[in-house]
């Protein structure tokens, strides 16, 4: 994990990225989920897999925040945000993602996604409760626990996630 800052460059994702979010997207269940889910369930994931969820999620309306951010020309991460799914939504927008791959932590770049897909809004997000980093940068960034939780499917598994509120 780097402390420097990078230079990145966040931009809306475009259709052309799906190959290059599937290829990230699958390395940073990876590195995020590996000690939570099963190296079996885990082997089920592919970037081919991943690219193609993309291809779906890339072509959502304006209503949907979805950025990426480039070193080098060269996809290192991304968000996503947009109305709320929960019946019992504490806000009417929800961060439903925010993935940067682990060679970037502590860069700024999940900042710069996050004020990308978020700004000021008051918004929700659920994550994973045995994944402290992932607490830490939410309660920098504004964030509290609201005392929610959920069993979440996942990849055939479950996950234990909390929910944080601003």
């Amino acid at each position: 994990m780097s402390t420097d800052v990078v230079a990145a460059t966040v931009r809306p994702i475009r259709d052309s990225d799906v190959e290059a979010l599937g290829r990230v997207h699958a390395t940073c269940w990876h590195e995020t989920y590996d000690h939570l889910i099963s190296a079996a369930a885990l082997e089920n994931l592919s970037p081919r897999r991943m690219a193609d969820l993309w291809t779906h999620m890339a072509a959502r309306g304006p209503e949907y925040r979805q950025f990426a951010a480039l070193v080098d020309g060269e996809i290192v991460g991304f968000v996503g945000s947009g109305p709320a799914r929960d019946d019992d939504a504490p806000h009417e927008r929800e961060l439903y993602f925010i993935y940067v791959l682990d060679a970037f932590h502590g860069t700024g770049i999940g900042k710069q996604l996050f004020d990308a897909a978020v700004g000021d809004d008051l918004v929700y997000l659920w994550v994973a409760n045995d994944n402290p980093r992932a607490h830490r940068f939410y309660e920098r960034n504004g964030f509290a626990l609201d005392g929610a939780e959920q069993i979440q499917p996942f990849l055939g598994e479950e996950l234990h996630e909390v929910r944080f509120t601003r």
